[in-house]
């Protein structure tokens, strides 16, 4: 049994909503016993007074293997991973090709297993191909280790299909992530419609559209009783149909991603595609009201929507240009802007980053409790940097935050007690 003990920490405690001084003992890669105050026992490590969290849950990573390898693979994907203090990535189906049967299913585990020194837990296609026209065969995918079921950023057009597939998740106990943008209006878009996308000459889509996509997955899983977790909500239109859906007791829980949470419409400023994401960046307004409801509770996770993409394909006019932006080491310093800000307390923030996911997904990750996963990140929050995208451990380099000045530091990273970074 190996005995690992962190001292002289400031831990982070999402589920008591504290932080307190202390430290952890680790055996045999979980939390054995909870450490107060400053003191720092014979041969424990001292972590100088830095916060120590609960290791980030990652839910909706893209790592492009099978079929991209060339732009993430399981490995690069799990150093960048554990630089930035993400001790799980639930990764998106959304490959080449989708991952879609049990085989797909086996061979991801395989690769993520033998190459990513952090945890990996796969989510699978809920319709064949992502084609919205035949759902998969569900309860084998579970049994093969699907952790939730999700096209992606394709949604299910057709309602009869969709509904069927909902019936069967619920039966089976599975999660569906859904992504809410109505498919017809949003199709060619690639801004929030208003005078910034009129002035750039920009394709714009109407923030109306998430709350159309909504209120449809809010009535489906009314009708069926499935169990739904909203991909990513970025607008304040949307926002009050959600809190009825909560109110009247369906299961449904909903993200946003750390770009729609800390940048808008004006930084795609000269057409920079690095700003490109799906959906569209929005008005400083929905920023805010969604700032707020990820405070308030109402919206339950942040994740970093990892989406690498080449050179080439974001080397393109913006119109043309791939959506996406890589963002496992930049979660948590971009995250960290809203601690500073005063937006979200420390437990707040990583009952977002952390418990939330391990809830929604039933894992024993995301807490500072005995018998806990020692999944741990310890960092400085204070720290300055200035972000350099070819200091990025991802293939990729497609980050909005290039150049940009940033406050945080991962100092360790443990998965399972074994320190993977730092």
């Amino acid at each position: 049994m190996t005995t690992v003990i962190l001292a002289n920490a400031r831990l982070i405690d999402p589920e008591r909503d504290e932080v307190r001084p202390g430290g952890l003992r680790i055996e045999d890669g979980r939390i054995a016993a909870l450490i107060d105050g400053t003191d720092i026992p014979d041969g424990a490590m001292d972590c100088g007074g830095q916060f120590l969290a609960p290791g980030i849950v990652d839910l909706g990573v893209k790592v492009s293997e099978p079929g991209e390898r060339h732009k993430e693979s399981f490995a690069s994907a799990g150093r960048a991973a554990a630089a930035g203090g993400v001790t799980t990535m639930i990764t998106r189906p959304d490959t080449t090709p989708a991952i879609d049967t049990p085989e797909t299913l086996e061979f991801v585990e395989r690769r993520a297993s033998a190459d990513s020194i952090v945890r990996v837990l796969p989510m699978a296609a809920l319709t064949k191909g992502r084609e919205g026209r035949e759902m998969t065969e569900i309860g084998f995918l579970l049994d093969a280790g699907a952790v939730a079921f999700s096209d992606c950023d394709r949604v299910v057009e057709n309602t009869k299909v969709y509904s069927r597939a909902l019936t069967y998740a619920r039966a089976l106990g599975a999660l569906v992530v859904a992504h809410v943008q109505e498919p017809i209006l949003s199709a060619g878009a690639c801004a929030t419609s208003g005078k910034f996308a009129s002035l750039r000459g920009l394709s714009g889509v109407t923030p109306m559209a998430e709350r159309m996509e909504l209120d449809r997955q809010i009535a489906l899983a009314e009708m069926t009783g499935a169990r739904l977790h909203i991909d990513q909500l970025t607008t304040a239109r949307a926002l009050p149909a959600l809190e009825r859906a909560k109110r009247n007791g369906l299961d449904i829980t909903a993200g946003v991603s750390i770009h729609h949470l800390t940048l808008n419409e004006l930084d795609v400023a000269d057409y920079r595609t690095f700003f490109k994401v799906k959906p569209p960046l929005r008005h400083e307004d929905d920023r805010l009201a969604v700032v707020e409801a990820v405070a308030s509770g109402l919206i339950d996770v942040i994740c970093s929507m990892h989406t690498p993409q080449d050179e080439e394909s974001k080397r393109l006019p913006f119109e043309e240009a791939a959506s996406g932006a890589v963002g496992l080491e930049t979660l948590l310093p971009a995250a960290l802007r809203l601690y500073h800000s005063g937006h979200l307390s420390m437990p707040g923030l990583f009952r977002a980053l952390s418990l939330n996911p391990s809830k929604r997904l039933a894992l024993d990750s995301g807490r500072l409790s005995e018998g806990a996963p020692a999944d741990l990140v310890l960092f400085d929050p204070d720290a300055p940097f200035i972000m350099d995208r070819f200091a990025l451990l991802s293939k990729s380099k497609n980050t909005p935050f290039d150049g940009a000045r940033m406050q945080g530091r991962v100092r360790g990273t443990w998965v399972g007690g074994r320190q993977v970074h730092g």
